[in-house]
């Protein structure tokens, strides 16, 4: 009985485990074909012969798993009842889903008031289910409601960092949302000349930091650029070491994703096992090129890789096409770009030489350079889109919710 817009979905699952317990063969083949499912090449499927009994018994002496989907064919007050049984053998964080044969309105925000994160009616569909354990799990990690935005440049100095820069300087202060910016190239990071601080950490310290939960030192490691923007003053690593493992940068960006509805990442200069990483993970992807043949050849190749990682989709893709009139009379076409990478542009920006050397020396946004905001205004009209025209929302993290709420609820009535 979901309803909404599940596009949040299309991302990289976290790592979790998932059990279902069901007595109709049906609904385990679909569910156990969720493994060929890419965004599931973390998730742990395991399926279960029986009902809400059989995961009572199961949990009363094996740890619960981070999402438990039970099957019944009876919905009554009984089964409540037993959801409460289980939900004492679950841990607080556990979510759950329940399956029944009932199309229902008030059964299912019963249900959900209680504490479970969705209500299905069998036969349940692949798309239905996939989506439904999606939306729950990303909802456990607090990342429901954040929006991934990479930033990628088809080669190097195509203005990829400056676009970066100018889309979370857009979302805080245009639209008033709470960003965060972060790049992923270590020392060969300049996103501290753009933003006009010294690091303070290194990337490979930041990874660390999140990987071992220590939310006080990733609080030093941030800087405030407005107040509605932040960024991870990172670059103090030194340049001929390695960069921080793709396992602790996907931390750094799980832990971001908990506290700030939107997050960009700039990926110029990085390297390429973190590249895949927020390439997989992200919602929205800018991929900027210049007109440049050498340009254009590298974004079509980009966009044909980006497609394979994301599943066979690009949809999510926003080709920017940036320095626009660097060469007139040897650039490539518009119309052979699109065609060429088969995307149509989502927006464009003129080549002005002056006025972006003048915002990255004075470190100011483009936006407040003389000329900057006629530049980026196809730009901010993108930024809007992607943003969706979300409202201001209050700036809190929700407590997870799950079947584990539900026992909340038991034990403060009794």
């Amino acid at each position: 009985m979901s309803e909404g817009d599940k596009s949040y979905t299309s991302v990289l699952l976290p790592g979790a485990r998932v059990e279902l317990f069901s007595n109709d063969p049906q609904t385990k083949e679909v569910f156990l074909s969720l493994s060929q499912d890419w965004r599931f090449a973390r998730v742990e499927l395991e399926a279960y012969d029986g009902d809400v009994e059989a995961a009572i018994q199961s949990y009363a002496t094996v740890e619960a798993p981070d999402l438990v989907i039970i099957q019944t064919e009876t919905i009554d007050d009984s089964f409540s009842g037993r959801l409460g049984a289980l939900a004492a053998n679950c841990n607080e964080g556990t979510s759950a889903i329940v399956i029944g044969p009932d199309n229902d309105v008030n059964l299912y925000r019963k249900l959900v008031g209680m504490g479970v994160s969705d209500y299905l009616v069998k036969p349940v569909e692949a798309v239905t289910f996939s989506n439904d354990i999606a939306s729950t799990l990303l909802e456990q990690v607090g990342a429901r409601d954040s929006r991934l935005i990479a930033v990628l440049g088809a080669k190097g100095g195509v203005g990829a960092s400056t676009v970066a820069q100018s889309v979370a300087w857009a979302l805080a202060d245009d639209l008033g949302q709470k960003t965060f910016l972060m790049d992923a190239a270590g020392g060969w990071s300049t996103l501290n000349v753009g933003m006009d601080f010294d690091p303070s950490t290194t990337l490979v310290e930041a990874g660390r930091a999140a990987a071992e939960g220590n939310e006080d030192s990733l609080t030093r490691m941030i800087y405030n650029a407005s107040d509605k923007l932040f960024v991870l003053s990172s670059g103090g690593d030194v340049m001929m070491d390695d960069s921080v493992s793709a396992e602790n940068y996907e931390a750094l960006i799980d832990y971001v994703t908990i506290t700030h509805p939107f997050l960009v990442v700039d990926l110029s200069g990085a390297p390429s096992a973190l590249c895949r990483t927020v390439l997989t993970k992200a919602h929205d992807i800018l991929l900027i090129t210049s007109p440049e043949l050498a340009s254009v050849r590298a974004a079509r190749t980009l966009s044909h890789e980006i497609k394979d990682l994301r599943g066979g989709s690009h949809d999510d893709v926003s080709l920017v096409l940036n320095m626009k009139g660097i060469s007139p009379k040897h650039e490539v076409s518009k119309a052979q770009i699109e065609e060429g990478i088969d995307k149509k542009i989502a927006a464009e920006i003129a080549f002005s030489p002056d006025v972006f050397l003048a915002a990255e020396s004075q470190a100011e946004k483009l936006s407040v350079t003389k000329g900057g905001d006629v530049l980026i205004a196809n730009l901010l009209l993108l930024v809007r889109r992607i943003a969706g025209g979300a409202a201001e929302k209050e700036e809190k993290v929700d407590e997870k919710g799950g079947i584990g709420s539900f026992l909340n609820k038991l034990t403060k009535k009794s």
